[in-house]
């Protein structure tokens, strides 16, 4: 059972639907391997396994009885701690929601359920989704299946990780800093960045419970061992919730391209505003080799136009504006103060906290101009993607580093080439596809000499996203792809 636990989603799926295996074996090989690969790694917090149990049952008598069945039935999966599932504890890694059991199911969870999903698990993340590695006090930390000494990333760390040890079979995860581009990168699996808005938010913690709007840049979207993993379950969460759905229909394009050979590719890997470590420009370089030998016409560098610099420095303060709208009275009116203090003496440096709060308690005129810049980067972008298909990034500057958890994210430091950088740097080649709305997939490309993980990350057009993700099914059959960890 333990080669079952590792195949695609879509594998699965397709045994599932012919009898080749039952919905209680897959569950009981799933809960099997997990019981054995969890201790050693965390990822999986909270599980509902006779709940499970008693679906796994059901699915299999719908199917005996010949009902119809929707595209992931009997599909054991988990979900990621920062998204509520109904009666199951949906901490997001909080004391102060550790007994917290949603009455709802967060909509994308609920679109997963109306497919025949078996949700038996959640998967870890930090607190409040708001770091780059995965822990909290309320689980402790979550371990990389490639190195233990590592984290998975953040904040689907615990989603990431789950998926490279063949814990779960599928992921739904989050993004507004990366967060499921990087654990994907960190852990050798793949992730997919919808474009902001096609999939809904409602029901993701933070915002607070309850919260109806749905906040700026983040979205919600697929982790899996494949490609034809996110292209089986996209579809599935992704659209609008009433009372849009009334009169709102979504229809994805298809892919530009059928071969690696049709496509006009932009790769830009370095930059001198970020610099990527020397451990894995090699894998990516190699990556980008093999798309180009696949017949693929290949133009490297910045694209004309755009700055990485000015584009970090814009999602930098956006990012910040959507922090500030939930902190609270008193400490808002502390971050203002030392925010106005950091611009007066010029210590308003981006990847700093004092420069984070000067960004996050700009007025509301501010945030407009700030805005109508990201209006305009976006044009950049539409005249960009009609000359080429997809642009290709790095996902972090790094590999998955060591565990870090002293103080907090801004004071923390990240070795690159060699020099102490700061660790909030990590968010800036993931910024372009964040900011500009674009989807972006995240595709392993191989490893570093050290045998960590390297993702590449595969960005697209507005609502492109199934061109992104068919781009990485193609790439990883000529190079990279899904390896289990040793």
């Amino acid at each position: 059972m333990t080669e079952l636990c590792l195949q695609p989603a879509y594998r699965l799926v397709d045994q599932l639907r012919t009898g080749k295996v039952s919905a209680v074996e897959l569950l009981e090989a799933q809960v099997a391997r997990m019981e054995r690969r969890n201790p050693a790694l965390n990822a999986v917090v909270a599980t509902d396994l006779e709940g499970a149990r008693a679906r796994a049952l059901e699915a299999d008598a719908k199917r005996a009885r010949g009902e119809p069945c929707g595209a992931l039935h009997g599909l054991p999966m988990t979900i990621k701690d920062s998204l509520e599932v109904a009666g199951m504890v949906t901490a997001c890694g909080a004391p102060s929601l550790k007994e917290h059991r949603p009455a709802r199911n967060a909509a994308a969870v609920q679109r997963l359920l109306d497919a025949g999903a078996n949700i038996f698990g959640k998967t870890n993340v930090p607190l409040f989704a708001g770091d780059v590695q995965t822990f909290n006090p309320v689980y402790g930390t979550t371990n990389n299946p490639w190195n233990v000494e590592r984290t998975p990333g953040g904040s689907s760390g615990g989603a990431a990780a789950a998926l490279a040890a063949g814990m779960t079979t599928l992921e739904l995860g989050s993004d507004l800093a990366g967060s499921i581009r990087t654990p994907a990168h960190f852990c050798g699996v793949y992730g997919h960045k919808p474009s902001y808005g096609i999939v809904p938010t409602r029901g993701h913690i933070p915002g607070p419970p309850g919260m109806l709007s749905e906040p700026d840049l983040s979205v919600v979207g697929p982790l899996a061992r494949s490609a034809q993993d996110l292209a089986l379950m996209l579809p599935i969460v992704a659209g609008p919730i009433a009372p849009m759905s009334s009169g709102w229909k979504l229809e994805l394009p298809r892919p530009r391209r059928a071969s690696l050979r049709e496509y006009r590719v932009q790769a830009w890997l370095d930059d001198p505003a970020c610099a990527v470590d020397a451990s894995m420009k090699p894998t990516l370089e190699a990556a980008v080799e093999a798309v180009r030998r696949a017949g693929a016409e290949v133009a490297t560098g910045a694209p004309a136009g755009i700055s990485l610099a000015e584009i970090y420095d814009l999602y930098f303060a956006l990012l910040g504006a959507l922090f500030a709208g939930g902190l609270p009275e008193k400490v808002y009116g502390r971050a203002r103060m030392a925010g106005a203090a950091a611009s007066m003496f010029g210590r308003d440096h981006v990847n700093t906290l004092p420069g984070f709060l000067a960004r996050a308690t700009l007025s509301h005129r501010d945030y407009l101009k700030l805005h109508e810049k990201r209006e305009r980067l976006k044009q950049k972008f539409e005249v960009l993607f009609a000359s080429c298909d997809v642009l290709l990034l790095p996902v972090t500057r790094t590999p998955a580093p060591p565990h870090n958890q002293k103080g907090e994210i801004y004071g923390r430091r990240i070795t690159v080439n060699g020099q102490a950088e700061p660790y909030a740097s990590q968010f800036a080649w993931i910024a372009p596809a964040t900011l500009a709305g674009l989807p972006a997939t995240s595709a392993p490309v191989g490893r570093t000499t050290d045998g960590l993980p390297v993702g590449i990350q595969i960005v697209g057009a507005f609502c492109e996203d199934l061109g992104t993700i068919d781009f990485a099914r193609l790439l990883g059959e000529v190079h990279g792809g899904f390896v289990a960890p040793p």
